[in-house]
């Protein structure tokens, strides 16, 4: 067995006592205080979900987005795929490119400076040749989570403001980070908030039994720290208020 490194037992003498599952606010604070004694950067700080659902099932599928009300941290760089007008529209909303087929081409020749694909309808024939490189990306415009749209605007801002997508992976995980650990306790609460409330509502009408069956908050080199799943929603309704 290998021994434990001088941050990891000093992860564990922080985490000594501490009571688990817990809710999210005690959660947030505990890995502010651990990251705080233990890390020199920035952490991100992510929340992973198992749900109860079989995402065999084309109608258990969970794929959603919510906006973040105090972002990710992080500058978040937009590109569009429109013609005229709405291209247009896209660079006055603020997106870092906008185009139709110049933008394409430039793509299909290795470009990807950006994190965010939004698309108009008309233009996703034109994005069919790029599905193999973009899809495993995660980039691909998608009218479920809001990237293919005629409400350009709104979409890049959003996009700008923090927008985050949600998917469950073939082992009904969702993995979503929720801004960083150097934000104020309030703001990662107010984050971690939107994406449960966002989460419970994309629950399929046929998934049947326990639907969070374990909530996990955590940092990028930090301890994770189990929620209680079955309050998840009584906290979110009382932080909504």
């Amino acid at each position: 067995m290998s021994k434990l490194t001088k941050k990891q037992k000093k992860i564990t003498e922080l985490m000594e006592g501490f009571i688990q599952p817990c809710n999210a606010l005690e959660a947030i604070q505990k890995l502010q205080e651990v990251s705080k004694e233990t890390s020199k950067f920035n952490e991100t700080v992510e929340c992973h979900m198992s749900l109860g659902i079989d995402v065999k099932h084309a109608d258990q599928q969970v794929r959603s987005t919510t906006v973040l009300p105090a972002g990710l941290g992080k500058t978040v760089r937009v590109c569009v795929i429109a013609k005229g007008a709405k291209a247009t529209e896209a660079k006055e909303a603020g997106a870092d490119e906008a185009g139709a087929e110049e933008v394409i081409e430039k793509i299909a020749g290795g470009w990807f400076e950006f994190d965010t694909l939004i698309a108009t309808p008309d233009c996703m024939g034109m994005l069919g040749k790029l599905g193999r490189v973009l899809g495993p990306k995660g980039l691909m415009p998608n009218p479920k989570t809001g990237t293919v749209t005629l409400e350009i605007s709104k979409a890049v801002k959003d996009a700008k403001a923090g927008k985050v997508e949600f998917r469950a992976d073939k082992q009904g995980m969702i993995h979503v980070p929720i801004g960083k650990i150097q934000f104020s306790t309030e703001d990662l609460m107010k984050n971690y908030v939107a994406l449960a409330d966002a989460v419970l509502r994309a629950k399929p009408s046929s998934s049947k039994g326990i639907y969070l069956k374990s909530v996990y908050l955590t940092t990028t080199m930090g301890p994770g720290i189990k929620l209680d799943s079955k309050n998840v929603a009584a906290e979110v309704k009382e932080n909504m208020q």
